[in-house]
């Protein structure tokens, strides 16, 4: 059974203020205020120190979510979720900046918030008890779901021509997708690497996956 969480969840003692050093962000709004009711009263008197791009200082987090929600892309993430893996908040700001159309959580409900520098509050955030409920759920809605690691059998990523609408699978670092992951997928693409290690970063390997579908509905680049 999925069960979505809002964007505004609530965080956990792993989940870092979203303030930050004095030297970041912006003071209070100089001159008249704006008659807009994208922002927020206390951001404009006090500034706005949050991890916004610039366009959306001084907004409310609901603001910039409903802006984010009218162009999110055709792309999911989604992450197994059984050893509170650091990566999982590195995967969840990747997700963010690529503004992915949610991220998906499978395993454990609770996840380690640390590395997402607060991004989650700004992503729909579901969660799934199993790989195949996340399956079951991609079926419904007609999306792949495609996994992404190094397999004997999967098919290399540089050469795979990314449908618009889809789901990435990633699994944990040192584990990678398990057994049901595995079998679960639709498909499942590897990373090309070059060098002595067997695999590189979860964190990494998700950014990677998600920039190539950017290069390729974003910038028409396709594979040969």
């Amino acid at each position: 059974m999925t069960e979505p969480s809002s964007p505004t969840a609530e965080p956990t003692a792993a989940e870092p203020a979203e303030s930050a050093a004095p030297s970041h962000g912006v003071g209070p709004w100089e001159g008249e205020w704006p008659d807009d009711e994208r922002y927020d009263p206390e951001l404009l008197r006090d500034g706005d120190r949050r991890n916004v791009v610039d366009g959306y200082r001084y907004w409310t987090m609901e603001a910039i979510i409903a802006d984010l929600d009218q162009r999110r892309h055709g792309f999911h993430v989604a992450i197994e979720n059984w050893q509170h893996d650091l990566n999982i908040g590195s995967v969840v700001r990747t997700a963010n900046a690529f503004n992915a159309a949610a991220v998906h959580i499978v395993g454990k409900k609770r996840w380690n918030r640390r590395g997402a520098m607060v991004t989650d509050r700004y992503q729909h955030v579901l969660h799934h008890p199993s790989a195949d409920d996340l399956a079951a759920w991609c079926a419904e809605r007609n999306l792949p779901l495609i996994g992404i690691d190094n397999f004997p059998d999967s098919t290399p990523l540089e050469t795979y021509d990314l449908p618009r609408d889809c789901v990435f699978l990633f699994g944990q670092e040192s584990i990678g997708l398990t057994d049901s992951a595995h079998e679960a997928c639709e498909a499942v693409l590897s990373i090309e690497q070059y060098g002595s290690t067997r695999s590189m970063n979860a964190a990494a390997a998700a950014a990677i996956a998600m920039h190539a579908w950017i290069r390729r509905w974003e910038f028409g680049q396709t594979v040969s």
